[in-house]
């Protein structure tokens, strides 16, 4: 556990295991998050997760400072290219799949394999334009609601809760910290619309040495990302692969979801 002084910033990395190096990447989601999938891969792999830009322990030093997926990008590879990591297979999730996808279009040849699972990229949907109105409300009712409203409203948007009508969950004795309002903010107001307005460079993802699979979770039919997912892998004329649960599967499952990783990753390419 340590952290990478940028130029911008610190980064916050763990890296376990032994093996081929395995980036685990999310956003807003943080190492703290991937520790059971990381450790159930340690065993075959060298995992390295991390704290995306801005968020809990990677601190930037001005904290209105941008964020997206090319900066997320940036801050990965001089991470690896610090650890003197030449290639290496990355497991994005959500925000972080975006970020993996900028990231092989970016820095040609680093990645093996890609696994980009649900990738919530709103703007490859017919209906983008409201999916931006959407957006732009989840961020206002942040400002003049606050978090909690803020996270409620993204949950609905997102298919997480499906029936508006239904009564709201018994109030939580949990009290955000300080730390936790802070990431928060950070998802709200810079990372949240850099990553659903990316536009993936289609082009130089179908003119890469890395392959890409574009994950989509077994439970997920009902969340905006399958639409995303399904849409992304069109544009690689690639079928999606299944993994366990939903959008979060590697939480509750972190054991299969590192089988159905594990899998993915010694798969014959030239099957796949």
């Amino acid at each position: 556990m340590t952290t990478l002084e940028l130029p911008d910033g610190r980064l916050y990395y763990e890296v376990r295991g032994a093996g081929p190096h395995l980036v685990i990447s999310g956003s807003p989601m943080t190492a703290a998050a991937f520790a059971p999938l990381a450790d159930a891969l340690a065993a075959d792999f060298t995992v390295i997760t991390h704290d995306p830009r801005g968020i809990s322990n990677s601190a930037l030093n001005d904290p209105e400072a941008p964020s997206g997926p090319e900066l997320r990008a940036r801050d990965l590879v001089a991470l690896l290219d610090e650890l003197d990591v030449d290639t290496f297979d990355m497991f994005g999730s959500s925000g972080g799949a975006v970020t993996g996808l900028a990231l092989v279009a970016e820095y040609p040849g680093r990645v093996r394999t890609l696994i980009a699972h649900e990738p919530p990229l709103l703007e490859l949907l017919p209906d983008a334009a409201e999916w931006r109105v959407t957006t732009e409300n989840i961020i206002t009712t942040f400002h003049e609601h606050g978090a909690g409203a803020a996270w409620g409203a993204f949950m609905v948007a997102a298919g997480f809760v499906q029936d508006d009508d239904a009564p709201p969950p018994p109030p939580s004795d949990h009290q955000p910290t300080e730390q936790e309002n802070a990431d928060s903010a950070r998802f709200f107001d810079h990372d949240l619309r850099a990553t659903t307005r990316y536009l993936p460079q289609v082009a130089k993802l179908t003119n890469t040495s890395t392959r890409i699979v574009i994950g989509l979770g077994e439970e997920s039919g009902h969340l905006n990302t399958h639409q995303t997912s399904v849409a992304m892998a069109e544009l690689l004329a690639e079928p999606t692969v299944g993994f366990p649960g939903d959008h979060a599967g590697f939480l509750g499952q972190p054991v299969e979801f590192a089988a159905a990783i594990r899998s993915v990753l010694v798969a014959d390419p030239a099957v796949n």
